[in-house]
């Protein structure tokens, strides 16, 4: 079980910028976060701390949060996933996932940036290359894009049996041209095209390289 944060780790975590989730705080106050999986150090000058997503959650729980029992395996109940559209058990939207996917997409810039050989941040690098559908996600889900859930229609992301390739697909023929709009933006290829058995419109997208 993972011992709750002290009074003093809560304040910390408690006055963090509630948008970035940037942290001021002691060098050891913020270690010790960092040891617990409730922030990170960003890896570039000034070496700036902010909250995980696990710490964006016990800032929203309240005062309450710090007397409640961590779920086992800690590490991984943090991990952010994109949503693809279908899943049975997606996370439920609120003003904790908004952040969550700000985030995320704010380090996929940063990724960006520090990978891409000349630190370009407007086409897509190698990790996106790598898991084409969750990258493709999040650029959907971080522009406001809704995802297909129980009940709902949204965007659905999809891979294909071509390399470097997803297919989109979206209840109507607006959200469909939003979305390669918005991928488009995100440094992507996307183009509409209708599949020839179920004359099903939908976008293939690829990670661009220059």
């Amino acid at each position: 079980m993972t011992r709750p944060p002290t009074a003093a780790q809560r304040r910390v975590i408690e006055s963090a910028d509630p948008v970035t989730g940037r942290l001021r705080g002691t060098p050891a106050q913020l270690a010790a976060l960092v040891q617990r999986g409730l922030a990170f150090r960003h890896p570039r000058p000034p070496h700036d701390h902010f909250l995980t997503p696990a710490g964006h959650r016990i800032r929203e729980a309240g005062p309450e949060a710090p007397r409640q029992r961590a779920p086992s395996g800690t590490p991984s109940a943090g991990v952010f996933a994109a949503r693809t559209g279908g899943e049975e058990d997606a996370p439920p939207p609120g003003p904790a996932r908004l952040r969550e996917v700000h985030s995320a997409w704010q380090g996929l810039l940063e990724l960006r940036r520090m990978t891409n050989p000349d630190g370009a941040v407007d086409r897509p690098c190698g990790w996106e290359r790598g898991h084409l559908v969750p990258a493709a996600a999040l650029a959907l889900e971080a522009a406001g894009h809704r995802p297909a859930g129980a009940g709902t229609d949204g965007y659905r992301v999809r891979a294909t049996a071509q390399p470097e390739a997803v297919a989109v697909y979206a209840p109507d023929a607006a959200a469909l041209a939003a979305c390669a709009a918005t991928l488009e933006r995100a440094g992507w290829q996307a183009g509409e095209y209708t599949e020839p058995r179920t004359r099903a419109r939908y976008v293939l997208a690829s990670p661009r390289r220059v």
